[in-house]
């Protein structure tokens, strides 16, 4: 039966972490939501993978609390001790699943308790692997939220930092549900970008990393994020690189039956 609940813990800080827990699989799913949105940017994928899985989404310190809890600054070390104590209230095998920021936090668990996973799939994180993410356009993006400016903020995130094209941005904020949506987490995601830029430059300590790992990727995605994943492949020691066809960084959103595939897919691997 497909249920849903809440399960919550806490991290190793006190802080209190909710995750939304749905199907009852014998091999649980733990997801790790993208940046500038939440757990049910996923609803549409859990729904299909709950029919076989246990479906864990955590719910992001980063994105859950508002502007308080991205003031309270969370790094990517503290989100992957929160990813590490969810999966420590699961019985049975837990297969990681990260998407963007959510799969570098996602990384990070893994390489700190690989033993606390069965696999790993992490769609297209943007890992500082030879260049940082933000540089200096997130210089500009935290000026402009200080100034009191949250929406060039969101535009300069998104056109000079992921690289979507600018007619594109200008489109996107001039939807009011798009401008609502972005203005409601553009504190957060600023935060999240400058804890991804504070790793600093480089992937190499992922060479110890010997967990089954997919790495998924959109064949329309930004030439930054396709350079990023395959900087990981080359140092992971399992790592296979899976494409989806005509899909880019939101496939959540755009394909859910062909991501929630691939998941299936990269959760069976090697049974």
């Amino acid at each position: 039966m497909n249920h849903m609940g809440e399960l919550h813990t806490t991290s190793e800080d006190g802080t209190p972490i909710t995750a939304i827990d749905q199907g009852a699989g014998p091999v649980a799913l733990l997801v790790v939501h993208p940046g500038g949105q939440d757990e049910t940017a996923w609803d549409a994928v859990a729904a299909l993978l709950a029919e076989d899985f246990r479906v864990v989404r955590i719910r992001r310190r980063i994105y859950a609390g508002g502007g308080a809890a991205a003031r309270a600054g969370p790094t990517v070390a503290t989100e992957a001790a929160d990813i590490l104590a969810v999966a420590g209230q699961i019985d049975g095998p837990v297969f990681l699943v990260g998407h963007s920021s959510g799969a570098v936090a996602a990384l990070e668990a893994a390489l700190r308790d690989p033993a606390a996973f069965t696999g790993l799939l992490a769609y297209e994180p943007p890992l500082p692997t030879s260049t940082l993410v933000g540089g200096e356009a997130l210089g500009r993006a935290r000026a402009a939220l200080d100034a009191g400016d949250p929406l060039e903020a969101m535009r300069i995130h998104l056109r000079d930092i992921v690289l979507i094209p600018a007619p594109m941005v200008d489109a996107i904020l001039r939807d009011p549900q798009g401008q609502a949506q972005l203005l409601a987490s553009a504190e957060a995601q600023i935060v999240d970008d400058e804890a991804l830029d504070a790793l600093g430059v480089g992937c190499e300590r992922f060479a110890a990393l010997g967990l089954p790992t997919t790495l998924l990727q959109g064949d329309q995605s930004p030439d930054h994020l396709l350079d990023r994943t395959a900087d990981l492949a080359a140092v992971l020691p399992d790592a296979r690189v899976v494409t989806l066809p005509g899909q880019g960084h939101v496939a959540n959103l755009m394909a859910p039956h062909l991501l929630a595939a691939e998941i299936r897919a990269a959760a069976t691997r090697g049974e």
